[in-house]
Protein backbone atom coordinates (compact mmCIF):
# COMPACT_ATOMS: atom_id res chain seq x y z
CA UNK A 1 0.00 0.00 0.00
CA UNK A 2 1.13 3.29 -0.89
CA UNK A 3 -0.01 6.59 1.03
CA UNK A 4 -0.31 9.81 -0.39
CA UNK A 5 -0.92 12.65 1.68
CA UNK A 6 -3.94 14.64 1.02
CA UNK A 7 -4.59 16.63 3.88
CA UNK A 8 -2.53 18.15 6.79
CA UNK A 9 -3.72 20.24 9.87
CA UNK A 10 -2.41 21.37 13.18
CA UNK A 11 -4.20 22.53 16.25
CA UNK A 12 -3.71 23.78 19.84
CA UNK A 13 -5.36 23.05 23.01
CA UNK A 14 -4.98 23.97 26.68
CA UNK A 15 -5.45 22.50 29.42
CA UNK A 16 -5.75 25.87 32.08
CA UNK A 17 -6.13 23.60 35.22
CA UNK A 18 -5.30 20.49 36.60
CA UNK A 19 -2.16 19.57 33.96
CA UNK A 20 -3.85 17.20 32.19
CA UNK A 21 -1.85 16.44 29.08
CA UNK A 22 -4.17 14.50 27.58
CA UNK A 23 -6.96 16.76 27.48
CA UNK A 24 -4.72 19.37 26.05
CA UNK A 25 -3.59 16.84 23.12
CA UNK A 26 -7.29 15.98 22.53
CA UNK A 27 -8.29 19.53 22.78
CA UNK A 28 -5.36 20.12 20.25
CA UNK A 29 -6.38 17.46 17.74
CA UNK A 30 -10.19 18.82 18.25
CA UNK A 31 -8.43 22.53 17.11
CA UNK A 32 -6.98 21.01 13.75
CA UNK A 33 -10.25 19.10 12.71
CA UNK A 34 -12.39 22.16 13.39
CA UNK A 35 -10.88 24.02 10.56
CA UNK A 36 -11.27 21.25 7.90
CA UNK A 37 -14.01 19.95 6.19
CA UNK A 38 -12.78 16.99 4.16
CA UNK A 39 -15.58 16.55 1.02
CA UNK A 40 -13.20 15.55 -1.55
CA UNK A 41 -14.59 11.47 -0.84
CA UNK A 42 -16.96 11.22 -3.79
CA UNK A 43 -14.28 12.60 -6.01
CA UNK A 44 -12.05 10.56 -5.10
CA UNK A 45 -14.37 7.52 -5.43
CA UNK A 46 -13.33 6.84 -1.29
CA UNK A 47 -15.19 6.71 1.76
CA UNK A 48 -14.39 8.55 4.62
CA UNK A 49 -13.36 5.35 6.95
CA UNK A 50 -11.08 4.72 4.13
CA UNK A 51 -8.55 7.85 5.43
CA UNK A 52 -5.28 6.79 7.30
CA UNK A 53 -4.75 9.48 9.46
CA UNK A 54 -1.40 9.64 11.54
CA UNK A 55 -2.07 12.47 14.72
CA UNK A 56 1.48 14.08 15.83
CA UNK A 57 0.49 15.08 19.65
CA UNK A 58 3.88 17.04 21.27
CA UNK A 59 3.21 17.85 24.95
CA UNK A 60 5.87 18.76 27.63
CA UNK A 61 5.63 15.15 28.80
CA UNK A 62 4.21 12.51 26.10
CA UNK A 63 4.63 10.09 28.20
CA UNK A 64 1.30 11.29 30.15
CA UNK A 65 -0.92 11.20 26.85
CA UNK A 66 -3.41 8.46 26.43
CA UNK A 67 -2.83 8.21 22.54
CA UNK A 68 -6.20 5.80 22.45
CA UNK A 69 -8.11 8.75 24.09
CA UNK A 70 -6.42 11.18 21.39
CA UNK A 71 -7.61 8.87 18.53
CA UNK A 72 -11.25 9.11 19.81
CA UNK A 73 -11.47 12.44 18.67
CA UNK A 74 -11.33 11.61 15.38
CA UNK A 75 -14.93 9.73 13.75
CA UNK A 76 -13.10 7.76 10.76
CA UNK A 77 -10.47 6.31 9.51
CA UNK A 78 -7.54 4.34 10.31
CA UNK A 79 -5.98 6.52 13.11
CA UNK A 80 -2.18 6.10 14.46
CA UNK A 81 -0.98 8.82 17.31
CA UNK A 82 1.91 9.26 18.06
CA UNK A 83 3.03 11.82 21.30
CA UNK A 84 6.36 13.54 20.93
CA UNK A 85 8.45 16.15 23.10
CA UNK A 86 7.20 19.60 23.03
CA UNK A 87 4.38 21.72 23.92
CA UNK A 88 4.67 23.65 26.70
CA UNK A 89 3.99 24.25 30.53
CA UNK A 90 3.21 27.36 31.50
CA UNK A 91 4.48 28.16 35.02
CA UNK A 92 1.29 29.05 37.41
CA UNK A 93 1.33 31.74 39.92
CA UNK A 94 1.25 31.22 43.59
CA UNK A 95 2.17 27.89 43.67
CA UNK A 96 -0.91 26.84 40.81
CA UNK A 97 -0.64 24.12 38.90
CA UNK A 98 0.99 25.37 35.21
CA UNK A 99 -1.18 25.53 32.28
CA UNK A 100 -0.29 22.51 29.52
CA UNK A 101 -0.19 23.24 26.33
CA UNK A 102 -0.03 20.25 23.48
CA UNK A 103 0.38 20.65 19.64
CA UNK A 104 -1.14 18.47 17.38
CA UNK A 105 -0.83 17.95 13.49
CA UNK A 106 -3.23 15.48 11.71
CA UNK A 107 -2.32 14.24 8.30
CA UNK A 108 -4.80 12.46 6.39
CA UNK A 109 -3.58 9.74 3.74
CA UNK A 110 -5.26 7.12 0.96
CA UNK A 111 -3.93 4.51 -0.36
CA UNK A 112 -3.35 5.35 -3.81
CA UNK A 113 -4.41 2.03 -5.47
CA UNK A 114 -1.29 0.72 -6.92
CA UNK A 115 -0.40 -1.38 -4.61
CA UNK A 116 2.60 -2.27 -2.13
CA UNK A 117 5.42 0.77 -2.69
CA UNK A 118 8.50 -0.44 -4.16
Amino acid sequence: MTLVRCFAEMGMGVDVRGRDYTKAARRAVADAIRHSSINVFRLLDRDADEMVVDVTVAGARPEAVDTAAVAAELPHGTVRVTAVPGGLDVPGGDGAEPMVIANAAVIVSFDDGRGPAG
